[in-house]
């Protein structure tokens, strides 16, 4: 079986809106897992849509952290030239939501099971937001990192769209130089960009020698 080029389908779908020629951009709602992450994807997306952007992560620790990743991604949105307008909606911190969902996987490396629990518990917050807000498409920035696993994301993504009667954009956005760009918008902009993913775990990882 042929793997999927989530690139090549994103770019089908793009071909066709500039094609439409409707009066007014389609709307995209964004999960974003942080600035650094978003840059690209917003410098890219928001030529084609007007987006939201979704900061919904509570995986994040400890809480400071949060606060600063939330400051970052707020902050880069208000300095980052777009063709549309793009919009800000901070979702809901709840740590303890993201420990039952990781429940029984603590153990499991980064990369693993656990991971794509975070995924769906993120994602699905990320879907039913865009069905409540009405927008067009829904997507997420985590497929930017070449530690993200692209065809999970889209997996759970198309899955959950599915379920909620959404459209999810395919995405791959490492490709294309995407990470790449990422990282020169981030020293561009002067971006808070952190040594780990965000959760506990993913710190401990990083940082064996500190007892958290």
């Amino acid at each position: 079986m042929n793997k999927r080029n989530y690139q090549k389908e994103l770019d089908q779908v793009l071909d066709q809106l500039c094609t439409d020629k409707e009066e007014t951009a389609p709307t995209l709602l964004l999960h974003s897992c942080c600035a650094p992450c978003s840059s690209y994807v917003l410098e890219y997306l928001s030529r084609y849509f007007r987006i939201t952007v979704l900061y919904y992560n509570p995986n994040i620790y400890p809480e400071s952290e949060y606060h600063n990743r939330v400051q970052e991604q707020m902050r880069l949105i208000r300095e980052l030239p777009t063709r549309y307008p793009v919009d800000f909606l901070e979702g809901d911190y709840i740590p303890a939501d993201f420990y039952h969902c990781a429940k029984g996987m603590e153990e499991i490396p980064e990369g693993g099971k656990r991971c794509f629990a975070c995924y769906r518990l993120r994602l699905t917050e990320a879907v039913r937001t865009a069905k409540e807000k009405g927008c067009d498409y829904v997507a997420t920035t985590l497929s930017i990192s070449p530690l993200k696993n692209a065809e999970k994301l889209n997996e759970i993504g198309e899955e959950l769209a599915e379920q909620y009667g959404v459209r999810w954009l395919p995405n791959d956005f490492k490709k294309r130089n995407g990470y790449k760009r990422s990282t020169e918008l981030s020293k561009e902009y002067d971006l808070y960009r952190q040594d780990y993913c965000g959760c506990i775990f993913s710190y401990r990882e990083r940082h064996p020698e500190q007892s958290v």
